[in-house]
């Protein structure tokens, strides 16, 4: 296998040895990147001088010290639209932010670039990351890596495909309602939305689609690696998880080990399948086989379990998504939002949308009472199961609509028609209590398209998840792999 499409792991180990050097590996991945993205459309903004340059510095710093500049060093990667790149235009995929080019990086960024990675580029996004499908204006359609008729997801869309075709080794994905981990199912990588509490476990600062110069970042935003292996995530997890540079002189993410050394050690949750939000047959399939193969292995397999109340926890997360999204509207839409919400009926179209937009702080706080209290019985759970498996979505990557207004659009689950937006409700389970969650590739359907599946875990057990996903690929039927990466 060439280089630039072998692990990130063992990428850098040759970068360190002096088997290859930085800028020889960048060619590698700029030769790739000509080659592979014009039919995939993942990679919107090149910056190959730029990258040149880092990695000349990265090759002569290693000559003169003998010593690497930290955990990437030297290693090429790209960066999702979303995050702000110091001097690399930044634009979520909106017309108004079409020529916007940061003068700092947002701090995930900053992380990445001071543990030595070489930013080569942006990775497409949809219009300020408000699609579960990546298409805008700007850049146009990202194509799924197995089939140009089905969506690469979103909104880390790019960065999904990206990975998955080999154009960069590792992503930093954001995850609000399964922008991260959706993609990563859809294109057959991996993603780890990783914990978040009062503050989460990755900086969020310089996350758009809150405006450039923005401080704050909705309370569910979790940002999170992305990788073609588990090992790779943890390598990736390693550099990113870390305070805040208001935070850095007193806080320290010391994330907790594993909680176990093998697979036969845990006890594992399985829930398969829910009237809630029925999975089509090959994930059901799936899931029958992840059940058997565990537990051959040894594992303690609970097939019964229901943690929560799937439809009070999905209207839960969101209301909550809705209130935060009302932060950036201006004050006359928000103003005609109020005044659309008052007198509304509960269940009149919109109603959900609206009313969560412009409810009063104390039905805010309420909320987030329910909540809390949320949280804390998944935590109860937790003291009898080390992690839940889910599905990842109901079906495998789904016809692209880009061209169908988002009222119209919809799924087919086994013939039958469903919302467009239950893509997303399993992944949802994990968003509100902001619990570290990891899609895994496991399997095929019969057409070739990649399946997955959904690892939570305890807040703050990141760790743990990325674990049992590592040993969970070693008994699970494999992931197919793109032609750009076998031809």
């Amino acid at each position: 296998m060439p280089l630039h499409l072998d692990s990130a792991r063992r990428q850098l180990a040759a970068l360190r040895s002096g088997r290859t050097s930085s800028r020889d590996l960048l060619e590698q991945y700029l030769r790739h990147i000509d080659r592979t993205n014009p039919g995939l459309n993942a990679v919107v903004t090149l910056d190959a001088e730029g990258a040149r340059a880092a990695a000349d510095r990265a090759d002569r710093h290693l000559a003169r010290t003998g010593e690497p500049l930290g955990a990437l060093h030297g290693l090429p990667m790209t960066v999702k639209d979303a995050l702000e790149t110091k001097g690399l235009r930044t634009t979520c995929g909106s017309p108004d932010l079409a020529d916007h080019v940061p003068d700092t990086d947002a701090d995930v960024v900053a992380l990445l670039r001071a543990a030595g990675a070489v930013v080569i580029g942006k990775t497409n996004v949809p219009t300020l990351c408000q699609d579960i499908q990546t298409c805008n204006p700007v850049f146009g359609t990202t194509k799924n890596p197995y089939a140009g008729d089905r969506t690469a997801g979103g909104s880390s869309g790019g960065p999904a495909a990206a990975v998955a075709t080999g154009l960069t080794p590792l992503e930093v994905g954001s995850d609000l309602a399964g922008s991260l981990r959706l993609p990563a199912a859809y294109c057959g990588v991996y993603a780890l939305r990783t914990s978040r509490g009062a503050v989460p476990v990755v900086p969020t600062r310089g996350h758009i689609p809150r405006p450039p110069g923005w401080l704050s970042s909705s309370d569910m935003l979790a940002l999170g690696p992305m990788a073609r292996s588990a090992a790779d995530l943890d390598l990736l997890l390693d550099v990113i998880a870390a305070p805040s540079p208001a935070d850095g002189a007193a806080w320290k993410v010391s994330l907790p080990a594993p909680a176990e050394a093998g697979l036969d050690r845990y006890r594992i949750g399985v829930w398969a399948d829910d009237p809630y939000c029925r999975v089509d047959a090959a994930v059901r399939a799936l899931l029958d086989e992840v059940v058997a193969r565990v537990r051959k292995v040894g594992a303690t397999v609970d097939e019964t379990t229901r943690p929560v109340d799937f439809a009070a926890v999905d209207r839960l997360f969101q209301r909550l998504m809705y209130a935060t999204s009302s932060a950036t509207a201006t004050d006359e839409a928000f103003a005609a939002e109020v005044r659309a919400a008052e007198g509304l009926a509960d269940d009149a179209p919109g109603a959900l949308y609206l009313t969560s937009r412009t409810m009063r702080h104390r039905d805010w706080a309420r909320a987030d009472e329910e909540r809390q209290r949320l949280r804390a019985r998944w935590a109860a759970y937790f003291t009898d199961h080390d992690v839940l498996i889910t599905p990842a979505a109901p079906t495998a990557a789904v016809p692209d609509q880009t061209s169908v207004p988002t009222p119209q659009r919809y799924i087919t689950v086994d013939g039958v028609r469903r919302s467009y937006f239950d893509q997303t409700s399993w992944l949802n389970l994990a968003g509100p209590v902001g619990l570290p969650s990891l899609v895994v590739p496991a399997g095929r359907t019969e057409d070739g398209l990649p399946l997955s599946i959904q690892v939570i875990g305890p807040y703050l057990a990141d760790r743990t998840v990325v674990a049992v996903g590592e040993l969970l690929a070693r008994v699970l039927p494999a992931a197919p792999r793109p032609q750009a990466l076998t031809g």
